[in-house]
């Protein structure tokens, strides 16, 4: 599929500039409506997005795509719990798709993470050589990590100094962690 012809160029603004239904929308549009049931929705419940990390890609004023980052933890069997960010989902859509858009929302993310000292642990669910590839995920620290649902292993991915290479549980933050 060929991405459609944009004619304006392309904005990123954060997410909160975008009207909530819109981005509803678009996820809808690009996930379907049982999105809601997907794992990596279950690791963030009841977690507010970051607003310093989520954004929305805007051609005049039609919705091309979002991206949010959420605050999860690592919950490790230790007792050695870790902050990360949960990368996701980024939304394309579908007649603009394979067309850059989505690399970019994920370049703009995580340079807004790391300009927020957020950088260190970072982790989605998704394609490993997609982003392996363009943005160095790999699931070489979280072969012993749980989350609370089913998930392709090679696709939990992660990055960063701080990741943990333990066993433990993906959840949300519920609490503030050192």
């Amino acid at each position: 599929m060929v991405a459609a012809k944009i004619d304006s160029p392309i904005d990123i603004v954060p997410i909160a500039d975008v009207a909530s239904d819109r981005v509803e929308l678009l996820l809808d549009q690009a996930f379907g409506a049982g999105r809601h049931e997907r794992t990596a929705y279950r690791i963030r419940a009841g977690m507010p997005v970051i607003p310093e990390a989520s954004f929305a890609a805007l051609s005049g004023v039609r919705l091309l795509g979002t991206i949010q980052c959420w605050p999860i933890r690592f919950a490790g069997d230790d007792s050695n719990d870790v902050a990360m960010v949960q990368i996701g989902p980024v939304a394309v859509d579908p007649a603009h798709q394979h067309g850059g858009i989505g690399r970019l929302l994920t370049g703009h993310a995580l340079d807004a993470a790391a300009a927020q000292d957020m950088a260190d642990a970072l982790t989605l669910i998704g394609d490993p050589e997609y982003y392996g590839r363009f943005f160095g995920f790999d699931a070489s620290r979280t072969g012993l990590w749980r989350v609370p649902g089913p998930v392709e292993r090679h696709r939990l991915l992660a990055r960063g100094s701080a990741v943990p290479d333990r066993a433990g549980m993906l959840a949300p933050r519920i609490h503030a962690l050192a």
